[in-house]
């Protein structure tokens, strides 16, 4: 099992977790199914081949070729971000004949041609993300983020991806680099010696109790992402916090510091 490393920040992002048709939620943090999303859209994957294992990836020896159920993702909230809420319309001005189909097919009146909606979305908000599995696939998703063949969205289609994204696409123990060494972007400088950091982790985390129950559980793990079939199956989560050494604070100038990272020099 190796690894890549990522780096999620944006103007905007958003993870819808629940919600649907006139409230979209977002999670505080990617969900499993967004970043698999992101992972088939770098490769050029369309939604209904999104999931499908990678039998060119396939190993001499195995019975089966690696997919996305091999992949385990572990997510390091260096900057939560602040929570906006987005008062959206869909359809208002239009002519009845060009309006808005109900469920039966018809259009909607034109007293309720406006369709008012609620979008959630993180602001200033930054992850930093462990993507562990079998080496070859890691390695292809490194490989395809670096030169996407579709675009590559934080959620959504407004969310652009800051840069650098792949902070480190060959990492052989990608736990312990965002514990001891990846920088942590924090609009806060740190107070002391250590910096108090929540961590998502897919499993029990390391040292815990194997039967240590979850936090939460998540409704993201993509079983079908087609449009009109779009179904997910819950994971459970488990949430720690980690203090971090403050000499991981990438400074007041985050992008220098993220920079000599990805070109291994000493912090």
């Amino acid at each position: 099992m190796s690894g890549l490393i990522l780096r999620l920040a944006g103007l905007l992002q958003s993870s819808g977790e629940r919600g649907v048709f006139h409230y979209r939620d977002t999670c505080a943090f990617p969900t499993r199914s967004q970043l698999i999303g992101m992972f088939a859209a770098a490769q050029g994957r369309p939604r209904e081949h999104a999931l499908d294992p990678y039998p060119h990836l396939q190993s001499p020896g195995d019975t089966t070729a690696p997919s996305h159920r091999d992949l385990t993702i572990t997510i390091r909230i260096d900057q939560p971000g602040t929570l906006y809420r987005d008062y959206h319309t869909v359809g208002g001005g239009y002519p009845r004949e060009e309006g808005i189909l109900t469920g039966n097919g018809e259009r909607r009146s034109q007293a309720k041609a406006t369709l008012v909606s609620q979008r959630d979305y993180l602001t200033g908000a930054v992850f930093t993300i462990a993507v562990q599995g079998p080496a070859a696939l890691t390695d292809h998703i490194a490989e395809t983020l670096q030169r996407p063949r579709f675009g590559l969205f934080l959620g959504r289609r407004a969310c652009l991806p800051d840069e650098p994204l792949v902070l480190n696409p060959h990492s052989p123990d990608p736990i312990t680099e965002l514990l001891t060494r990846t920088p942590l972007t924090r609009t806060r400088p740190p107070t002391g010696t250590r910096m108090p950091t929540t961590f998502v982790w897919e499993h029990p985390p390391p040292g815990a109790d194997p039967s240590t129950p979850p936090d939460r559980e998540s409704t993201s793990e993509p079983a079908n992402l087609t449009r009109h079939a779009r179904r997910h199956l819950p994971r459970p989560l488990w949430m720690t916090t980690e203090h971090l050494p403050a000499h991981l604070h990438a400074g007041p100038r985050p992008i220098d510091t993220l920079t000599a990272y990805m070109h291994g020099e000493p912090a």
